[in-house]
């Protein structure tokens, strides 16, 4: 059943350009854990121009966390860098990648992005 986390990435998708990833360029895949089943999505950046899929491939940078965290990031209630600070995000690959990625997700309810 699609929820948060599947319209937060077909949003993203649907943009093709992103101006506040103008100087981001990677492939940056999230596996999300949900119980036993792990999803994966793949945002591929290049100077701001976006595609998302869930094909594997190649990437950049991966990003493992738990499908809850994910939806608190996307509701605004935590930031990405400091999940992987804490350990609650574990990335491999170019961690510069999720500081840009970082600037696409809401900020704090009543906050700056």
């Amino acid at each position: 059943m699609p929820g948060e986390t599947d319209d937060f990435f077909e949003d993203l998708g649907r943009r093709g350009h992103e101006p506040l990833l103008e100087k981001a360029k990677g492939r940056i895949k999230f596996e999300l854990t949900d119980g036993g089943k792990t999803e994966r999505w793949i945002v591929a950046v290049d100077n701001g121009d976006i595609a998302v899929s869930r094909k594997n491939g190649r990437t950049d940078c991966t990003a493992r966390t738990t499908k809850k965290l994910f939806e608190e990031l996307v509701r605004g209630r935590e930031n990405a860098m400091a999940a992987a600070l804490r350990g609650a995000i574990q990335l491999d690959g170019d961690p510069e990648l999720l500081m840009f990625f970082q600037r696409v997700l809401p900020g704090p309810e009543g906050g700056p992005r």
